[in-house]
């Protein structure tokens, strides 16, 4: 029996090569294993090499036993970018005491460590796709801009860059080993603005660049300091968001010593609206969807037939902005306010107000409350002294007779500037608070005075000036208001929050930042309240670079208000160590907001039904639009394919925006109180920015919100008429607006018939008629089919119907060519008797009166054919003819009854004939 004795012996260590993308590792030592049992077979042969390591790339196999020659080989590619080397053990086996392998015996753990020698697979790539550099013409630069390329290979030889070289030709520029491109001569702005050159790079295996990239070059002038690549133009399209203003702005310094800048800039909306872009909706929606009390009243409204005192003031229709020129006032009627306005009340207005003209100023009123006659006591008023706005409050006299603050007074430079600005008065008597466009202001100065005693003197509230009631000859008006005023509203009981305050004066565009956290902390920067001014403050020109590209202008409204809005930037720096320093020119822009495409508003719906009278009569009524909708589409012009240069329309979708107001008015005579009236429950308004008021003359629904809570409040407005014996219809209108009537809907126009019981005798209902016809009025549907109508009262038997009318009309021609026929013949008469059937028609836009023609027959069927008009008398639909053939018809009724005595074996058969004069065909 063999005996394996001893273990197999290796190099203790082996290093090796191996080229990427090859199996053959080239070993040093070469890779052989000996054994001193040699030669006794098995024991001293060599079975196997193993490789100790996690999953190595590599394997080793026995080339010889008997020697133990080895060889080490990949067994996948070796990629050397992915690893550069590797370090493993290894072990040989020898074959053990026989041929079983048992016993065997394994050498000493030998390193082996390998290294992937690289190949020049990868060429060069530029790590930009394009490089520009800005230079000043006439200057020598020793480094215009540096270039970069790199390589992909492992080893320094393939991935290193050893050259750079300009491939366009006839160009004043040289390149580097580094990258670094300078100009070889001064270039000149007039001789060539731009240069535009190609550049390659080579390993150090001379391998070039798969791509050249390009260089651009721009020769700039002789430095003049400003800003630089901006635009006079800005546009702004409506719901846009928030736009850039200048995206691209830098600072040229001309290489000065720029220590700091001071950079302001200024959104000019002074001459938009009332100082800038707000909402257009009126004072009372405004305040509904900004949560202000309820109970405001509005001492400036559009002049309508209800609140005339505003007719004769001018007034900016767009904005509802009155002017008073000096000569104007208006005198609010009396039971619009309340005499008592209790210790809680607030005064809102927008006012714009320049300096008192003439030598000495007088007061200007703006809100007074004086004696009508009499006397000239003031209660309370609201007027500007001197550039200083004074609130006086004179209180009723009561127990307590003492001093008590009467007038208080502001100083503010905005009272007296020329533009718009919101002023709230809040009081709380004693205390009286002044709100200017959000901002608290305490008076400066506060007067007492004695209470004013009782008197039964009636009181004129007035608006623009005070009313002199007393110590004249003649009353009249005095102390003028010269400015505008808008929204005055005064409510009494209640004060305003400061939230609400803030909602109500908000302006819906200014100027934004976008990513304020991107701005770094080597930026300060500073927004007025309106957020019309933005001031930035820096050390570095390029933080300040980078915050003034973020400068964005934004406007919320959906619908803005079109034109320009002017943009001033203006920038100061300081200068290391120098009292003088370079002068920055301002910036002169203007952003151009672009007109809105024009929403068009259809209400749609049920236009025409009838119902029973019970129904009306019901306590509930009957819901007047239960299936209405309110959509909006807007269209815009595009520019026709064919080069006829034509414009068409062109339907974009559907758009969602509010509504401000919606009105369901009656179309003819008001309601009449007595007998009928429109219902909405309350209950429906919670939850929503909506309010209603009702009268004879409709309900009206206000406030800002969706079309679809409109759509729901709407669809439950409910008719009701207690006393519907008198009435057979009604109209009503429903009409809706965006934007305090800036865009409004079309006129949808709904029909509403009352149906009568049928109990009673017909021939009573043609002398109620006839007695009262201003009940009955035609209805005209103009391009619209008489089936399409009835079809919507009546569609079961729309069919019937149509089948009838065709018959009657047959009837009617042939009945009068027999009439004209047995005229011209003298023929004796018939002997009729009248008989009548009535059904009331569903809708009355058609009446169908009874016209008894006459037809002679032989008498052997004259009993047979009356059976048969009985019969055809119970499904015949009566018909309407005019006056003057029904009073013929009822002479000719007279006179075959007389004859009927003397003559039998007649008969006659009743005949309908349709009166179509009040059809539209």
């Amino acid at each position: 029996m063999l005996v394996n004795k001893h273990k197999p012996w290796i190099e203790t260590s082996y290093h090796g090569i191996i080229t990427e993308n090859n199996d053959t590792v080239i070993l040093d030592p070469p890779l052989v294993a000996l054994d001193k049992d040699a030669p006794v077979p098995f024991a001293g042969e060599i079975c196997a090499f193993k490789i100790h390591g996690q999953e190595m790339p590599f394997e080793a196999v026995v080339l010889n036993k008997t020697s133990g020659e080895g060889r080490l080989r990949a067994k996948s590619p070796i990629d050397c970018e992915l690893q550069k080397e590797y370090t493993f053990i290894i072990q040989a086996y020898d074959c053990g005491s026989g041929p079983s392998g048992v016993n065997w015996k394994k050498s000493h753990k030998a390193v082996v460590h390998i290294q992937v020698k690289d190949v020049n697979e990868f060429s060069p790539a530029f790590k930009e796709s394009m490089y520009k550099a800005t230079v000043t013409e006439g200057k020598i630069y020793d480094s215009i801009l540096q270039v970069e390329a790199i390589d992909e290979d492992c080893s320094p030889q393939y991935s290193q860059i050893c050259n750079y070289e300009i491939v366009t030709t006839d160009v004043p520029f040289a390149i580097d080993r580094n990258g670094n491109i300078r100009n070889t001569e001064k270039l000149n702005y007039d001789k060539q603005h731009q240069y535009e050159i190609m550049v390659t790079a080579f390993d150090c295996g001379q391998k070039h660049a798969r791509e050249d990239v390009l260089v651009q070059v721009n020769v700039k002038p002789v430095c003049k300091p400003g800003w630089q690549d901006w635009n006079k133009r800005i546009e702004y399209k409506p719901g846009s968001g928030s736009i850039p203003l200048f995206p691209s702005i830098h600072l040229e310094t001309c290489d000065g010593p720029v220590s700091s800048t001071h950079t302001t800039i200024e959104l000019q909306t002074n001459y938009i609206g009332k100082g800038c872009d707000r909402e257009t909706y009126s004072e009372k929606s405004l305040q509904k969807l900004c949560g202000a009390s309820s109970g405001a009243i509005d001492l400036l409204p559009s002049p309508s037939a209800t609140t005339n005192w505003t007719a004769g003031l001018l007034m900016d229709n767009n904005d509802m902005i009155f002017k008073f020129d000096g000569k104007q006032g208006a005198k609010i009627p009396d039971g619009i306010v309340p005499k008592n306005l209790t210790d809680q009340f607030t005064i809102s207005l927008w006012m714009k107000h320049g300096p008192s003209p003439g030598l000495r100023a007088e007061k200007e009123t703006i809100l007074c409350n004086s004696d009508k006659t009499e006397m000239n006591r003031h209660h309370y008023a609201l007027y500007v002294h001197n550039c200083r706005l004074v609130f006086l409050l004179r209180k009723d006299f009561d127990q307590a007779d003492t001093f008590r603050p009467a007038e208080f007074h502001w100083k503010l430079d905005q009272i007296c500037d020329k533009e718009w600005h919101y002023y709230v008065v809040n009081v709380e008597f004693p205390v009286v608070t002044l709100y200017m466009d959000g901002s608290t202001y305490e008076p400066y100065l506060v007067t007492n005075d004695w209470p004013i005693h009782p008197s039964h003197i009636a009181m004129q509230l007035t608006v623009g000036a005070c009313w002199q009631g007393g110590e004249v000859t003649k009353p009249r008006f005095a102390q003028y208001f010269h400015g505008s005023l808008a929204s005055l509203t005064i409510r009494p009981g209640k004060i305003e929050s400061q939230k609400v305050i803030s909602c109500l004066q908000a302006c819906k565009e200014g100027l934004d930042i976008n990513s304020l956290e991107s701005l770094g902390q080597g930026v300060k920067y500073h927004f007025n309240p309106s957020q019309s001014v933005l001031v930035m403050e820096g050390d570095d020109i390029e933080n300040i670079n980078r915050a003034l590209r973020k400068v964005s202008y934004i406007n919320s409204r959906q619908f803005p208000t079109a034109g320009v809005r002017r943009l001033k930037v203006s920038s100061k720096v300081q200068c290391f160590g120098e009292d003088v320093c370079i002068n920055i020119p301002d910036i002169d822009a203007y952003v151009m907001v672009l007109q809105a495409n024009e929403p068009k508003i259809t209400i749609s719906g049920m236009d025409h039904f009838a119902r029973p009278a019970a129904q009306f009569e019901s306590e509930r009524g009957v819901i007047l639009l239960p299936d209405i909708r309110i959509a909006s589409t807007v269209t815009k012009m595009e520019h026709s394919k064919k080069n006829d240069g034509a414009n068409k329309p062109v339907v974009l979708e559907e758009m969602l925006h509010n509504l401000d107001f919606c009105d369901v008015l009656v179309s003819g005579a008001e309601l009449d109180p007595e007998q009928e009236c429109l219902e909405l429950d309350r209950t429906e308004l919670q939850g929503k920015h909506l309010d209603a008021t009702n009268s004879t003359a409709g309900y009206s629904i206000y406030g800002v919100d969706t079309m679809h809570n409109y759509e729901q409040v709407l669809q439950q407005i409910r008719y009701r008429n207690w006393y519907t014996s008198a009435t057979f219809e009604r109209k009503f209108r429903v009409k809706c607006s965006e934007l305090n009537g800036h865009y409004t809907s079309n006129e949808f126009n709904l029909e509403v018939n009352i149906l009568h019981s049928t109990n009673s005798n017909y021939m009573d209902h043609v002398n109620h008629v006839i007695v009262q016809p201003h009940f009955l009025q035609s209805v005209h549907h103009p391009e619209e089919s008489i089936s399409t109508v009835h079809n919507s009262v009546v569609p079961r038997v729309a069919t019937v119907v149509i089948a009838i009318c065709v018959s009657v009309l047959i009837s009617i021609i042939a009945v009068g060519v027999y009439r004209i026929r047995t005229a011209q013949q003298h023929s004796s008469t018939d002997n009729e008797s009248s008989k009548e059937n009535e059904m009331d028609w569903d809708d009355s836009a058609l009446t169908i009166t009874v016209n008894p023609m006459e037809k002679y027959e032989k008498p052997h069927r004259a009993e047979e054919e009356s059976e048969e008009e009985d019969d055809e008398e119970e499904d015949t639909t009566s018909a309407e003819s005019d006056e003057s053939e029904e009073e013929e018809d009822e002479e000719e009724e007279e006179e075959a009854t007389v004859q009927k005595r003397g003559k039998q074996n007649f008969t006659r058969q009743e005949q309908l004939e349709w009166d179509d004069s009040t059809l539209p065909y």
